[in-house]
């Protein structure tokens, strides 16, 4: 079990570092940013990745939502709910203070412009207001949902799981990073959330909520159309 709740905290770890990494450190850069496809390609490159790599020891979880998920869709014992979301909330804060000691170097680095957190109202990158954001939040995660069991489906093709759900996180990300800097996972959010502190914090909630009814309605949603009874 150790193993894979190490499993989980590292890979956690990665989804931050390397999404939020490349937001924060990449997007805007002079000249030769990455932009907004870029980061959306990072975070599904992050999953794609571990996936690969840990799929076989934890699953590559990574997220406390789909872990959820997962559990409502009778894919994951109740008994673990706990220690690996414990794991993908430590790995998520362990990588947030990783990219801090980083971009903290950087000349005129303050957290107050955002550190990649997830916001609604004035600190939603386009404006939109709480009700987008929860809306935004609540139908991509159920679609991730619905993508993660269909494609970890026992009639699904081996083996290309890791590219669906990559794939899956990308185009999540060029939908909704406007809305609300895209979240679908609380371990992302409260990963930075807690170093900017203030309103990042305080809208913090948005973002454990949504993503975790989203994910139950999601695997609800699965259960019924991937039934195997007629």
């Amino acid at each position: 079990m150790m193993k894979q709740y190490g499993a989980e905290f590292f890979g956690t770890f990665w989804l931050i570092f390397g999404g939020c990494g490349s937001a924060v450190i990449a997007a805007a850069f002079p000249e030769v940013g990455i932009g907004l496809l870029g980061v959306s390609l990072a975070f599904g490159l992050t999953v794609l990745t571990m996936a690969f790599a840990i799929g076989h020891i934890s699953g590559c979880h990574l997220n406390p939502a789909v872990s959820i998920g997962l559990w409502a869709g009778g894919r994951f014992p109740a008994t673990q709910l706990l220690p690996y979301i414990i794991a993908q909330v430590l790995g998520g804060i362990a990588a947030g203070g990783v990219l801090y000691l980083i971009a903290s170097g950087a000349p005129g680095f303050d957290v107050a412009g955002g550190f990649a957190s997830n916001g609604y109202g004035d600190h939603s990158p386009g404006g939109y207001s709480l009700q987008s954001a929860l809306i935004a939040e609540v139908v991509l995660t159920a679609f991730f949902l619905i993508i993660i069991l269909g494609a970890t489906d026992k009639r699904a093709p081996t083996g290309f799981a890791p590219i669906a759900i990559g794939l899956a996180l990308t185009l999540i990300h060029l939908i909704s990073i406007p809305v609300t800097n895209t979240s679908v996972n609380p371990a992302r959010s409260t990963g930075v959330a807690i170093y900017v502190g203030d309103w990042a914090t305080a809208q913090l909630w948005v973002f454990w909520v949504a993503p975790i009814v989203g994910a139950i309605l999601g695997a609800v949603i699965y259960r019924f159309i991937g039934s195997e009874k007629q």
